[in-house]
């Protein structure tokens, strides 16, 4: 299968949306980066608009159904057994985000989902929590809509300003993202009582 066969394939939603939900409890790669290279992999392949509304809905299932799985981890293993957690930033991390859901739990839910790792700890601490699933999966569907709708502008977007290179749309997109979710965390660490350090 060629490259371009691939940007045009049901093969790459299925991967995309096996990758996002994979990647809200084991990041490997930032799933929001696979989707705008996806996505800049679609358009360049000559996908239509119908194709690349499947591929964001794809992103947001996966996303929306790795959040409830982490979720999920979060209410049944204890949080000092998660890798990641173990140490002492991890741990302040984690105390800082569970004092932060009695106040603030869903927009910290909607923001979590934009920070690569970030969501891993908000979700598991909400589950670890037990943050009212009534709350959760109305404001993780919604943080997953979001999510997937910009890493899929952030695709078309250096797609249109490069459409002759994918290779440098891709990573012109890639990096958008990333410097997204750096911005949104960022501001966050600077908000008042918002900083984990300060936990």
């Amino acid at each position: 299968m060629s490259l371009a066969e691939l940007g045009t394939s049901p093969w790459l939603i299925l991967v995309v949306l096996v990758f996002c939900c994979v990647d809200a409890v084991f990041p490997i790669v930032p799933s929001d980066s696979f989707v705008t290279a996806a996505t800049v992999m679609a358009l360049a392949s000559g996908a239509s608009s119908g194709f690349i509304i499947l591929l964001t809905a794809a992103a947001a299932l996966g996303g929306f159904t790795g959040d409830c799985l982490a979720y999920y981890v979060g209410a049944r293993v204890p949080v000092r057994r998660i890798p990641g957690l173990r140490s002492a930033k991890g741990q302040a991390a984690f105390h800082w985000v569970k004092r932060a859901f009695a106040h603030r739990g869903s927009t910290l839910l909607l923001t979590g989902r934009f920070i690569p790792v970030g969501r891993i700890v908000v979700n598991m601490t909400a589950g670890a929590t037990s943050f009212p699933l009534s709350r959760f999966f109305p404001v993780a569907a919604l943080a997953g809509v979001l999510w997937a709708g910009l890493a899929t502008l952030m695709g078309m977007l250096a797609h249109h300003v490069l459409p002759d290179n994918t290779l440098l749309a891709v990573v012109v997109g890639v990096g958008l993202g990333i410097v997204f979710g750096l911005v949104i965390d960022w501001v966050l660490q600077r908000l008042p009582g918002r900083r984990p350090e300060q936990a």
